[in-house]
């Protein structure tokens, strides 16, 4: 065990087969060591109360290790788990979470600056004039087109929205590829209290950059492919029966999506912090998730939804004065045509993405991170190993 982020050597963590190094609690002895040989002499019932925590300067002992570490509210008087960073070292809540995530934010914020606003702006340029110089205009759909027609130009103005989108979508995942590595060194370093500037985090992500990459594209070519399946056979019939199967499909093959996504959501931060590879982190992060699969949907799906509200808010009002000042693209826009913004639209409505993504990438960074450590902690008491890096009192530094 080091203070790098690497907390776990690649098979050695003891989801993978080693339950055996868990200590587990002993049966009740007598004097003679004998199990299960209670003493006939018992205090009277209601005389007995719990041990009291000794206040300071009473010579207390220093608490054992773990001890502060397992949750509160069982009645026994435990004093509050450590914290020598943004997080308690015991199993956490929602709010705890969340608020760990804004925490490492805002303790280490020159550093979340740098990395978020340097990539946000170089994302959000190469956006800007892919979008201007490279993409052809969406194309745009007859309202009052019927039957065939209407179905033809729809498929058409779903096939150009495509085109159009995926060139944003890949600077964009790029963009979160190199945030994400960068901030989850970040997060790992906060949970025990130190800091970390801006090349020490670029040269603990770098060597992982390419794997991370990996992982993503793995990722997304199996969400894509299930997509693929499902909408096939109706998109092969191409009837009005065939409509409601790529409907049924589409519905199917999300949950198929949404399900193997919550489950391989830890693969990225076990993939950095652990430096495993690809296979291996996706292992990991199934055997994290394995019964627990709602409670980390839920937590994925409130973070998703704050993130919206973020966008909504910052995203919008961008866009209108954005429209506003651009007068061609304003006509556009309430005539129903084709909306061929131009240069005023995209830089204000440009500014505002750079200050969503500045707020909302290490937010979703810091989630997963703690996600991750939170699951390690409930599993394989990584409360202890991150007390000990630490270098918490009353915890044995093992060699």
């Amino acid at each position: 065990m080091n203070d790098t982020p690497g907390w776990a050597s690649p098979g050695s963590a003891p989801s993978d087969s080693q339950e055996a190094g868990v200590p587990q609690p002993s049966a009740p002895t007598n004097g003679n060591g004998n199990a299960g040989n209670w003493s006939p002499t018992q205090p009277p019932a209601g005389q007995w109360s719990p041990p009291s925590i000794p206040g300071p300067g009473h010579g207390a002992p220093p608490p054992a290790p773990g001890w502060g570490s397992r949750p509160q509210g069982s009645g026994w008087g435990q004093p509050p788990a450590a914290k020598p960073g943004v997080i308690p070292l015991r199993p956490l809540g929602v709010g705890e979470i969340l608020d760990g995530a804004v925490s490492a934010m805002r303790a280490h914020w020159r550093t979340v600056l740098g990395i978020t606003l340097t990539v946000s702006v170089i994302a959000q340029i190469a956006i800007i004039l892919v979008q201007r110089y490279l993409l052809p205009e969406p194309a745009s759909v007859d309202p009052n087109a019927t039957g065939a027609e209407a179905l033809r130009q729809a498929a058409d103005s779903a096939r150009s929205s495509m085109v159009y989108s995926a060139p944003s979508t890949l600077i964009t995942l790029i963009a979160t590829l190199f945030t994400t590595a960068m901030l989850t060194v970040v997060i790992s370093r906060s949970v025990l209290g130190r800091s970390v500037t801006l090349s020490e985090a670029w040269a603990e992500a770098r060597p992982r950059l390419l794997q991370l990459l990996g992982l993503t594209l793995l990722l997304a070519l199996m969400a894509a492919g299930i997509m693929a399946v499902g909408v096939l056979p109706g998109t092969l019939m191409g009837s009005t029966a065939g409509l409601g199967l790529i409907l049924i499909g589409f519905m199917a093959a999300c949950v198929v999506v949404i399900w193997l996504m919550v489950r391989f959501c830890l693969a990225s931060p076990a993939l950095m912090l652990e430096r495993q590879s690809i296979t291996v982190s996706m292992r990991r992060s199934a055997k994290l998730v394995r019964g627990t699969w709602w409670r980390m949907f839920g937590i994925l799906l409130l973070t998703w939804l704050l993130t919206i509200i973020v966008t909504l808010v910052i995203a919008i009002p961008f866009g209108i004065i954005g429209m506003i000042v651009d007068g061609d693209g304003l006509s556009s826009f309430l005539t129903g045509e084709s909306t061929g913004f131009g240069w005023p639209f995209l830089i204000i409505s440009g500014i505002g993405e750079v200050i969503v993504s500045t707020i909302t990438y290490p937010l979703s960074a810091g989630v997963m991170a703690l996600l991750y450590v939170d699951q390690r902690i409930r599993r394989e008491a990584l409360d202890l190993d991150l007390a000990r890096a630490a270098g918490l009192p009353g915890y044995d530094t093992r060699s």
